[in-house]
Order: structure tokens, then sequence, then C-alpha cells
């Protein structure tokens, strides 16, 4: 999304808030919220699934003490195990360290990759439910965004990681660093409210509800077991990087015959990106929006697609687990915390 556009689509206004859908069967308990940080508060960053070395993080390191904070480093921090920041028991350790350790006020993944499901159910939250603190992250770490909603009923934030933050932020564009500042924003407290370009494939109406979602592919691979979300009358948002078109409609399939898009009150399509050449001899012969459309047909809760959320330049931070509404409309897309 051009910045442009979003600088100017940002400052409308919505005049006019059309009548809400909600889709019933929403019996969730009730997510609580972290408190928002203050100046002089402390960030962990720790790795639960990839590696990630010092030298890789230092921008995010001086960047987020910039801002006033404070950063405790991880024991998971320059760790390998093959692709894992140290062994499960390694990751798992320091993941339950920055839970429990007072002094912490959000814990922010260094990187995604894989891995985080080898290790959330050897972590204990019973002193974070009593005291929760912001877990940020996005991609792998969607299975701890899962976990926290479905069963330690906490909200998080989806954003970009350690990684994602430039080298040198004056050099970076202007898209880069508004989706950084996002983040900053969202742990202060600010609500989200962030427009997308409509799209001729969008499907209109308003809604509100719990926002929860992330990674297809793991909430795919989340199926089944006790993190798996419950989405009935929550507004779930979807993204996706370096698969092909058949696997995407594979798992848009496992979402709608589990029951996941049955009872939902909006869905947002995010970034599908490098989307894997098909066979140029057997083309799949169905793009990432009629994908979507053909499995959301019998329902009429709006959809919006290309929103500003996944492995892409503008991805902007998200607060999973906290109430939101969504307006579709044919001149404007707005997402806004409630």
């Amino acid at each position: 999304m051009k910045r442009q556009s979003f600088l100017q689509m940002a400052g409308m206004g919505l005049l006019a808030i059309p009548a809400f859908t909600t889709a019933a069967g929403n019996r969730n308990k009730k997510i609580k919220r972290p408190p928002y940080l203050l100046p002089g508060n402390t960030i962990g960053i720790t790795c639960p699934a990839g590696f990630s070395l010092l030298e890789t993080i230092q921008p995010s390191i001086d960047l987020i003490q910039s801002w006033g904070y404070k950063v405790q480093l991880g024991t998971t921090i320059g760790k390998m195990d093959h692709t894992f920041g140290g062994t499960d028991a390694e990751r798992a350790a320091d993941f339950q360290q920055m839970i429990d350790d007072p002094n912490i006020n959000a814990i922010l993944c260094a990187t995604g990759g894989y891995g985080a499901v080898r290790m959330v159910d050897l972590l204990n939250f019973q002193s974070f439910k009593q005291n929760p603190k912001w877990v940020i992250g996005f991609s792998d770490i969607t299975v701890l965004h899962s976990h926290l909603h479905q069963v330690v009923h906490v909200a998080s934030l989806h954003s970009k990681m350690c990684g994602s933050f430039p080298k040198d932020w004056a050099s970076a564009d202007e898209v880069q660093q508004a989706s950084i500042l996002s983040i900053k924003d969202a742990l202060e407290g600010k609500k989200i409210n962030y427009p997308s370009i409509p799209v001729e494939h969008n499907q209109l109406g308003a809604a509100k509800g719990l926002l929860v979602g992330g990674n297809l592919k793991i909430l795919e691979n989340l199926n089944g077991s006790a993190s798996m979300i419950n989405t009935d009358g929550k507004i779930l948002f979807v993204e996706d990087v370096g698969e092909p078109l058949y696997n995407i409609d594979r798992m848009f399939c496992n979402l709608l015959r589990s029951g996941k898009l049955a009872k939902l009150s909006g869905l947002i399509v995010g970034g599908f990106s490098n989307i894997k050449v098909d066979n140029p001899a057997v083309p799949f012969g169905r793009d990432i929006y009629t994908i979507v459309k053909e499995k959301v047909a019998a329902f009429n809760y709006p959809v919006c697609f290309d929103f500003p959320v996944g492995h892409i330049k503008n991805n902007f931070a998200l607060k999973c687990g906290l109430p939101h509404q969504l307006i579709v409309e044919n001149n404007q897309v707005q997402l806004t915390e409630i």
C-alpha cells in the first residue's frame, strides 16, 4: 500500500457507521489486556522459534532504547540448535523466565521461522495470567498468539519482529517507519485505526468482534490442539508467505470444513506474498481472491482483501484478542479498535 494513500485514508472520518452484525456463539472467557508500557519499562527479547544473532537484532535494540525503554536480552539470543534458537528446553526456559520476571513488561520475539509449537506446552502461564505482559511477534509466533487467546485468555500483539527493524532508521522509507512505529503506538495504548485500499473483490458489510488470527499455515496446524482458536463471533485475519495456490486453497478448505469460517463476524485477508509459481503446464486456475470467495460464498459477513498485515513491508501491529470494528464499503475499508 502506498504511504500517501495510507495517510490520506487514515485522515478520513467515519461520519456514518453502518449497523454491525455479530455472529452468535461467542461464549469464550473474557480476554485480559496486559498493561500498556510506560517510559523506563523493560522489553525482553527472546528466541522461542528460530535463532537470531546479536548483530542482527542490534538495530531493534537501539531503536527501542531511543523510545525510552530498557532492553533485556534473553539467554537464547545468539544460541543455535540447527535452525532453532537453542534446544526446545532452552527456548522454553528463556521464555518462562521472561514470563515470570516482574521487571519485564513486554516480550518481543526476535524472529519467527519454526519452533514455537515445540516448546509452548513446556510453559507454565499461571503467574502470567495474574500479571500479563504483551507478547510481540508474527509468523510462527501465531502459535503463541493462539495459545494466549484460547488457553491463557490474554491479549497479545501481532507485529513485526527484530529482523524487520531497519539498519538505518533515517534512510528507511515512510511505510517501513510507520509499520515499526505502530508497535510503539500499540504498546503505549494508542487505539488501532487502520485503513486499507478497497479492492473489487471485497464483500461489503460492517461487523464487530474480538480480533484473532495470524499465519494461515500455523492456524491450520493448530486445528485439533488446545491452542486452536474458537473463531465464533470474531474478526479473523490471515496471511501467509511462500505457499503455492493449491496449498492456500487446501488451508482455506481446512478452515471451512472445521467450521472456522461459518460463524465469523468478519474476515480480513492480508498479504499472501511470494506465492510459488504453478506448474505452467497444469496451472491451478484460481487466484487468492477466487480461493477465498469460493469458501465464504455462503456467508454474508464483511470480507476485505490486501489488508496491510503479513510478510510484507506494510505489516502493521494488530492487538489480538481485543474488540475491533470492521467497515468494508466500496470507497473505504477501516479496521478500528473499540
